[in-house]
């Protein structure tokens, strides 16, 4: 079963009361497809739809700490107690450094939270696989955003970032990010290899979200 995960940003359309709304539609379309969707939401609507909705949630960020003096920053143990199932790690809009990237998913780990790690080409996969997290998620930052699929634009940045993975650390799952918004869009990028997909405004900025949603997994 291949895994799509929604990262609603800090998009208006994603947050507060319509990030609920968009949960409760994922939740939904879940029960009515054959694909695993996961929610990627933010801190402050994090505890509400974990609540709420019967699907797993992660964090869009999460700091290289543990508990202490640490002012507005947000560490695994918590992500823990709140009951998010995970954490994106080092997105492109939120970027880490590689021993940060390591202390959290050694952490997570430890935790018994998955960790997505993002990368933006073969050799930051490569690293980021050797770090042992769950998945890697490989996402292009110029086509983030664009509606321009990188399975489609530069499919062989999928496919080689699957091969250098696997290559690394052949237990770690690829994710596909970056552009993707379509059926088509995710399918290519299943065909090239990876293991799921990581999108957002695709679904989360799309005029009917239901109907974007429903058509991405074939119903």
């Amino acid at each position: 079963m291949s895994l799509i995960v929604i990262n609603f940003k800090a998009y208006k359309e994603g947050f507060g009361k319509n990030a609920l709304k968009l949960a409760k539609i994922a939740e939904d379309i879940a029960s009515r497809c054959n694909e695993k969707l996961a929610l990627a939401v933010s801190f402050l609507d994090l505890p509400v739809i974990v609540r709420e909705v019967n699907l797993d949630v992660f964090a869009q960020h999460v700091d290289p700490i543990s508990f202490g003096s640490f002012t507005g920053k947000i560490c695994p143990e918590m992500l823990k107690e709140v009951g998010a199932k995970g954490s994106l790690i080092n997105h492109s809009e939120n970027r880490m450094k590689l021993s940060d990237i390591e202390f959290v998913v050694s952490k997570m780990k430890e935790l018994d939270l998955i960790s997505i790690v993002c990368t933006n080409n073969a050799t930051t996969t490569a690293a980021a696989a050797a770090l042992d997290p769950d998945f890697v998620a490989v996402e292009p930052p110029e086509l983030i955003g664009t509606g321009i699929s990188v399975s489609k634009a530069r499919p062989e940045v999928v496919s080689r970032a699957v091969e250098v993975a696997k290559k690394v650390n052949s237990k770690v799952k690829v994710l596909c990010g970056a552009g993707i918004s379509s059926r088509e869009d995710y399918l290519r990028a299943l065909e090239l290899g990876a293991e799921g997909v990581l999108l957002a405004s695709g679904v989360v900025k799309a005029k009917d979200q239901k109907k974007a949603l429903e058509e991405l997994v074939g119903l």
